[in-house]
């Protein structure tokens, strides 16, 4: 069993940034593990922002890809994601999660509690 915790997010002005983090413990096979980024705007399916495999290979959706930048670091068992020139449309619940299967981000086996990013 894995445990995702995320923090990070707020309120902030188009334009501006954000930095996500998700701490990862449990069996979390020393943090060598796929993990990925999705995002559920009110009235709107969660939608998958950005994932890193667990060899650091590396999906982002067009979307975002020109303004969010994910990483992880291993030995801390910590995902991130960077988010720059926000937009009021990205404001969504931020929830951080790992996927059943390494690379494939359609099936997740745990999610974190989420945090909110609200940009106006």
């Amino acid at each position: 069993h894995v445990q995702l915790v995320e923090s990070g997010g707020g309120s902030v002005q188009a334009g501006g940034s954000l930095n996500l983090s998700c701490v990862a413990s449990g069996d979390t096979y020393r943090g060598v593990m796929c993990m990925g980024w999705f995002r559920q705007a009110p009235g709107k399916e969660r939608e998958f922002v950005a994932g890193i495999t667990a060899n650091g290979d590396i999906t982002t959706p067009d979307s975002v890809k020109s303004r969010f930048t994910i990483s992880k670091d291993t030995a801390a068992n910590t995902l991130y994601l960077q988010m720059t020139s926000l937009k009021p449309e990205d404001t969504a619940m931020y929830y951080c999660a790992v996927p059943l299967y390494d690379g494939s981000y359609s099936f997740i086996g745990y999610w974190g509690q989420g945090t909110q990013v609200t940009v106006s």
